[in-house]
């Protein structure tokens, strides 16, 4: 199921949830995820919000500081966008989405 909502826990110390905008068949999501997530989660997360059936290979790429395109496929690559979306103090993490046709 899609996370919809926001959670602000800034005053008890706790992270705010990661706004994520998923751009994917000319269409604009938005959606929440936990600050620590892994790769899994977020494809999860993002097929529900696309509505992609559970067998649907897709790509997931964000969209780096400098507009270019960096494709997440592995941890390592997730983790490297998330720490960039926190040293830049982004307001959201933009995703976009591609439908693989295998």
């Amino acid at each position: 199921m899609p996370m919809q909502t926001t959670n602000n826990n800034m005053a008890t110390g706790e992270a705010a949830e990661i706004r994520v905008k998923i751009a994917y068949s000319g269409e604009v999501y938005i959606t929440y995820v936990p600050p620590v997530t892994e790769v899994a989660a977020l494809e999860e997360e993002i097929r529900a919000v696309c509505k992609f059936d559970s067998d649907q290979d897709f790509t997931i790429k964000w969209i780096d500081e400098e507009g270019d395109p960096i494709t997440i496929s592995h941890e390592y690559e997730l983790g490297e966008a998330l720490r960039l979306y926190d040293i830049n103090k982004d307001s959201e993490l933009t995703i976009h989405g591609k439908y693989s046709l295998i």
